[in-house]
């Protein structure tokens, strides 16, 4: 392969337009690696040819540019071949989270209507249950090894061609969230949009063709680690290294063996190493890393600060959700402003309001309510009356509690007032109370997050037990035993109490934020009946 001329600036833009950065760096880089993973590795020139042949063979298999694609994969080189190959040929992609069940599994495959869906053989059991009596699935392709009803992703692309395609067409990526009622949705934004968010744009860009090297910590069916950890720096002639499982001790032996300069973390994460031996903290040579960015979730002030000690002032943090951005906050700024999530783009692009509608003075907790950018607005997908439930005009609101303070600073003082945010992963109320209420011993039911030291948040559920039930260890074991059976373990609950009546309005809400304060302050006693 004959090496091109580095890229000019003007290239890198033109290329990222049209979704062709990985060929501008695979002529540039060839033989630089781009992923290293546990199941193998790709250099820059490997890479795109790959993508090249995942592209040609989604084609060939009927799907045409809107058409969409459900990844059911772990962190490995070809999680990156296929989001790329949907993105270069006009492809709507949703990465799925393989912690799920076959039920949920499917919900998400049928619903963001995927054409092709490509699942990892390590989930082969759940893969062939979940995606039974799927029609409109045209291509089922599994990927290191063998899924009862899929072909071998291997020799599907084999039987074409790596050269660069003559007609890129940019394609998107699908997210899926969720409210506090209903099950998930995916949440469509445009192709190329900017966060506009300053404190992120000011941090240490990245240098192609350089030492720098990004470790994923977290599975690419996020969109942290996705965005941050794969697509970002692939796109500006930068490799990573992807983690198949988080462990805070191998993590350091990467940063050392890699030399790993930027990273994407959760504040859970720094909890865990944190709390590794003095010893083993001590003897890691971090010296490396430039920049680490963290969101997703609420850090205490205490574990930000004791990572800045440790790696320097590198952390960069920032607010958003799936929907849109908030702010952004740089090491400086956050010293000086110590439990801030930063400073919005804008003076207007954050505003706080109260239960009424009106906008609370600084230093009072509300809704957040973010300024919808031209550009970057986004939608539920298939649910017009869901977007529209989130829309306040020029604003949107998706549940966030927080202030401003007198100088524009925002604080999140609760990332939701259902949702409950453990290890950075959101899991939905509504979604475990319907289970938990299909159980005969259960007649009503409320589940909350209480305070977790590592996660942040676990979940608990208070339930109304059918009558002559006896509460104890047996039936909290039962009832969690039954949402392990139709839930993915990460929603279920770690702890169960049993009270004499769930408190609800008259219209049938519950009395939700009550139990919450009260458990999290207690975590025991019964709340008033």
């Amino acid at each position: 392969m004959t090496v091109a001329p580095f890229p000019t600036t003007e290239e890198r833009a033109a290329a990222a337009a049209t979704t062709t950065s990985l060929s501008l760096w695979a002529q540039a880089i060839p033989d630089e690696v781009a992923i290293t993973a546990p199941t193998g590795e790709r250099t820059f020139a490997e890479l795109n040819a790959n993508v090249c042949r995942v592209a040609r063979a989604l084609r060939a298999a009927g799907l045409v540019a809107g058409d969409a694609v459900a990844v059911v994969m772990t962190n490995r080189p070809e999680f990156g071949e296929v989001v790329h190959a949907c993105l270069r040929t006009g492809l709507r992609y949703t990465p799925v989270n393989w912690h799920l069940k076959p039920d949920e599994i499917r919900y998400i495959v049928e619903d963001c209507g995927a054409r092709a869906v490509i699942g990892d053989a390590a989930f082969a059991d759940v893969m062939s249950e979940a995606i039974t009596g799927c029609p409109d699935v045209v291509a089922r392709w599994a990927v290191g090894g063998e899924i009862a009803g899929f072909e071998s992703y291997e020799q599907v692309i084999a039987r074409h061609l790596g050269d660069d395609l003559d007609d890129p067409v940019l394609g998107n990526r699908m997210l899926y969230t969720s409210g506090t009622t209903g099950r998930p949705k995916g949440v469509l934004r445009p192709p190329l949009y900017s966060t506009g968010l300053k404190g992120l744009t000011d941090a240490p860009q990245y240098e192609a063709a350089t030492s720098q090297r990004n470790l994923c910590t977290g599975p690419l069916y996020h969109g942290g680690p996705l965005i941050y950890s794969l697509t970002m720096p692939l796109s500006q002639g930068v490799g990573v290294v992807l983690m198949e499982r988080w462990d805070a001790a191998h993590a350091l032996e990467l940063i050392e063996q890699h030399h790993i300069t930027h990273t994407h973390m959760v504040p859970t994460m720094f909890y865990r190493l944190l709390r590794l031996p003095e010893n083993v903290r001590r003897g890691a040579d971090v010296s490396s890393m430039r920049y680490i960015v963290h969101g997703a979730a609420p850090c205490t002030v205490a574990a930000k600060q004791a990572m800045i000690d440790w790696f320097g002032p590198i952390l960069w943090e920032y607010f958003a959700a799936t929907e849109g951005a908030g702010a952004s906050i740089g090491p400086d700024e956050w010293l000086a402003h110590p439990g801030s999530v930063g400073h919005p783009p804008t003076a207007d692009h954050v505003v706080i309001r109260d239960a009424d509608g009106q906008v609370c003075p600084p230093g009072t907790p509300g809704t957040i309510h973010l300024k919808r950018v031209e550009g970057a607005d986004f939608e539920y997908f298939g649910d017009p009356d869901k977007t529209a439930s989130t829309r306040r005009g020029d604003y949107f609101a998706i549940g966030d509690i927080g202030y401003l303070d007198t100088e524009g600073y925002l604080f999140v003082t609760d990332r939701d007032a259902d949702v409950i945010v453990s290890g950075g992963v959101n899991i939905y109320p509504a979604e475990v109370e319907q289970v938990l209420l299909t159980h005969p011993l259960v007649s009503d039911v409320v589940v909350i997050g209480v305070a977790n030291d590592e996660f942040g948040e676990e979940v608990m559920a208070v339930i109304e037990a059918a009558d002559d039930i006896e509460p104890g260890d047996a039936l909290t074991e039962e009832l969690i035993a039954h949402c392990r059976e139709h839930l993915a373990h990460f929603k279920c609950p770690r702890s169960v109490d049993v009270i004499d009546r769930i408190p609800r309005q008259d219209n049938g809400k519950l009395y939700r934020n009550q139990l919450r304060d009260l458990y999290r302050r207690t975590r025991t006693g019964a709340p008033p009946t």
